[in-house]
């Protein structure tokens, strides 16, 4: 198993045709050494919080960003992003929404949320590999996380 310790990217996407374009795009630009895509928004919640299969991964190394789509299976991405967000332990995690939504609520409760950007994904492709190769680049290599 890989060191889920060491991930830098975590990508948690329902469709697998998007993960793998992200992933691609942020392959693209070297960025993908270390990502894990969580399926689900359970799956992503027991990565945050080191449970079920991830109970050996450590608080200390978190993600350094987190791309998060809003509609998943089991735990919607909004709930994802206030239990995220409610925690103290997980609180300063770099949260991006990266949805097909553009519903102002969504935005709203989103933000209300505590989540760091919300990027709707393009529909064209060159441009979705773009726009995830910016935000990967954006918060891998100029962003300063709080540590």
């Amino acid at each position: 198993m890989e060191d889920l310790n060491a991930v830098e990217i975590l990508i948690v996407e329902d469709d697998p045709h998007d993960a793998e374009l992200t992933v691609r795009a942020l392959k693209k630009n070297n960025l993908a050494n270390n990502v894990f895509v969580a399926e689900d928004g359970e799956e992503a919640l027991d990565f945050f919080f080191c449970r079920g299969k991830f109970e050996s991964r450590s608080f200390q190394n978190p993600p350094k960003v987190v791309l998060l789509d809003l509609k998943l299976p089991k735990v919607s991405g909004l709930e994802v992003l206030k239990r995220v967000k409610g925690d103290k332990r997980t609180t300063h995690i770099p949260i991006v929404i990266v949805t097909s939504s553009r519903e102002e609520p969504d935005m709203k409760e989103a933000y209300e949320l505590g989540v760091n950007s919300y990027v709707v994904k393009p529909v064209d492709f060159d441009k979705f590999v773009s726009a995830m190769s910016s935000l990967g680049m954006y918060w891998l290599l100029v962003n300063q996380p709080l540590r």
